[in-house]
């Protein structure tokens, strides 16, 4: 304290008391201000403060607010908004744990259809507790959409919980069974011509404009078709058509048995296969049988279980170890 009235001292002797309401600073007591300045003490802050003295700042004024009209606002209010995501919506797989009674799903797909979600597959089974029960639901639709209807979901009252295993690592696995055709592709394509005459409305026979589109197209069919009539099995001899039967099972039971799937049933004209695999997986399946003739197909929907982390003893035990904070390195206090 005493320093700080002797510094004072020293800065009030140098003052030189003019007329107007400036001051200004002899040449010993500037020369000496220069030294305080340029010094890098803790007074130098307090010298800097001394010697130029502010006057207050005035007090601030309440404007009032800038009358706008109908239009104004509104353009500036278009203008503030956020321009929506264009995001494209992403794949989500919510599980969720409800109580085992009525009226539950139909609550949950309530909720979704209220909210505009198109549900990509839905599978509800019991568990090993038994008033517990779980729904795998898949879906597409924004991050905060989604999340938005996770928490409404997690709100009703049958409802233990939801997780959201978007980003999870997860095991998924779905069940296919398809019906295939071992007769070849030119069965199949007969097959949907026959079909396709059959669901073909007459009113659309009586129209001459619609029935010289459909003669068009039956001749690019008819064309298509008169390519492959020498291997049509109407056309083969019976041990030749039973010899190309064969192949083609043996060509769709060794494509199911690379993707770890299997032959379930066969008969004369078709076989009944089996895969159980991830989504990616089974629609890759699809794509490659389906030149033999795809008869009939369904799938279950997806089942996901999360990953659980692989630890050793060994590394819990060193992840302990390094978690303990050595008091030997912590600053004193």
């Amino acid at each position: 304290m005493a320093s700080k009235a002797v510094f004072r001292g020293q800065l009030s002797r140098a003052w030189v008391a003019v007329e107007n309401p400036c001051q200004r600073l002899s040449l010993k007591s500037y020369q000496r201000y220069q030294q305080i300045r340029l010094s890098s003490s803790s007074t130098s802050a307090l010298a800097y403060k001394a010697l130029h003295r502010r006057s207050p700042l005035p007090l601030p004024v309440s404007d009032t607010s800038p009358q706008w009209s109908a239009p104004a606002a509104v353009s500036s209010i278009l203008y503030e908004t956020p321009v929506p995501s264009t995001k494209p919506p992403k794949r989500h797989v919510l599980n969720c744990l409800v109580q085992n009674e009525p009226g539950v799903l139909s609550r949950i797909s309530g909720i979704l259809a209220a909210r505009g979600f198109n549900i990509d597959s839905l599978v509800v089974c019991n568990t090993e507790v038994e008033d517990l029960s779980r729904m795998t639901i898949v879906l597409r639709g924004l991050d905060g959409v989604v999340e938005q209807a996770r928490r409404q979901l997690d709100d009703l009252v049958p409802v233990w919980a939801v997780l959201d295993y978007t980003d999870s690592a997860l095991v998924q696995r779905e069940l296919l069974l398809a019906k295939v055709s071992i007769l070849g592709p030119e069965v199949f394509e007969e097959l949907l011509q026959h079909h396709q005459e059959m669901s073909t409305p007459e009113s659309d026979t009586n129209n001459p404009s619609s029935g010289e589109a459909q003669h068009r197209e039956m001749h690019k069919v008819d064309g298509s078709l008169s390519e492959i009539a020498d291997y049509h099995p109407s056309r083969l001899a019976a041990s030749e058509a039973l010899r190309h039967k064969h192949e083609h099972l043996e060509a769709i039971t060794h494509l199911t048995h690379q993707f770890g799937g299997k032959v379930l049933d066969i008969s004369t004209n078709n076989c009944i296969v089996e895969l159980s695999a991830k989504p990616s997986r089974i629609n890759s399946f699809l794509k490659l049988i389906s030149p033999f003739g795809i008869l009939e197909s369904t799938r279950t929907g997806l089942m996901a279980l999360p990953r659980s982390p692989l630890t050793s003893p060994v590394e819990e035990i060193e992840k302990e170890a390094a978690d303990v904070v050595d008091t030997s390195t912590l600053p004193p206090g």
